[in-house]
């Protein structure tokens, strides 16, 4: 599996892996000079197929093959899984603060998660892809005791632009990208993925609005379905003032 690393803290790594790296074009090595094998590490860990994010705050069975040109991608807070065909995956998990706790508890799943995504990761979005908008916007209310499904169009923002050859006088073509933020054992998590199709075979490209959904959909909760959550320790002696465990608020 080809590893790489990216350093970016906090909320700002999910922004910046939700977006296409341009990748700068250097000159080609010696032969020589070329390494046996990458000597950056992952902030987490692979063993066998199976990715475990830093802290062990949760594993996965990893959803790229290297024979695929499969690639694992992490910073503290984000892993990415890109392949040199159709798949693009990355998850995310934002730790909860006090504050974010709270609002959590005071306004309920459905409400939290949605100021989240238009506070923290939106904005950002736009700025740096404009034209990027939410076509669309569900609350699952099922999944993990609420989810937030978001699509997305992102103009110029495909992770697969690399793969395709765009003629000047052409734009970039429109990415669309799901994702699905949920709260889980006190961090906020981001699964986010790409519909390839729309932009590797935009020539004969003609999946309706709801067919695009449906796969997108079927993505991430395929996605969600690989990753086993570790429940946090509980401390015998809770401190002062709080409790050993806190209810989580009713979805609304």
């Amino acid at each position: 599996m080809t590893i790489r690393r990216l350093i970016t803290p906090g909320i700002l790594a999910c922004i910046s892996l939700l977006l296409p790296v341009a990748h700068a074009q250097t000159p080609s090595p010696a032969a020589a000079d070329l390494p046996d094998e990458e000597p950056n590490p992952l902030v987490g860990r692979i063993t066998g197929k199976t990715y475990y994010a830093p802290g062990d705050v949760y594993h996965m069975s990893i959803p790229v093959l290297p024979e695929l040109g499969g690639t694992v991608e992490d910073t503290p807070t984000t892993v990415t899984f890109q392949d040199a065909f159709d798949t693009f995956v990355l998850v995310g998990c934002v730790q909860l603060d006090t504050a974010m706790t709270a609002d959590d508890h005071l306004r309920g799943r459905k409400d939290f998660l949605t100021s989240f995504f238009t506070t923290h990761l939106q904005p950002d979005i736009q700025r740096a892809l404009p034209g990027s908008r939410v076509e669309k916007a569900l609350f699952l209310r099922e999944r993990e005791g609420g989810a937030l499904l978001v699509y997305m169009l992102l103009p110029g923002g495909s992770m697969f632009n690399d793969l395709i050859f765009i003629p000047s006088y052409e734009r970039p073509p429109v990415a669309k990208r799901g994702n699905l933020l949920f709260v889980k054992n006190g961090y906020v998590f981001i699964i986010s993925t790409e519909l390839a199709d729309k932009v590797l075979t935009r020539t004969t490209y003609n999946k309706t609005e709801g067919e695009e959904n449906t796969i997108l959909r079927q993505s991430l909760l395929n996605t969600l379905d690989r990753i086993t959550f570790t429940m946090p320790p509980v401390s015998a002696t809770p401190a002062s003032g709080t409790s050993a465990a806190t209810p989580s608020a009713p979805a609304r």
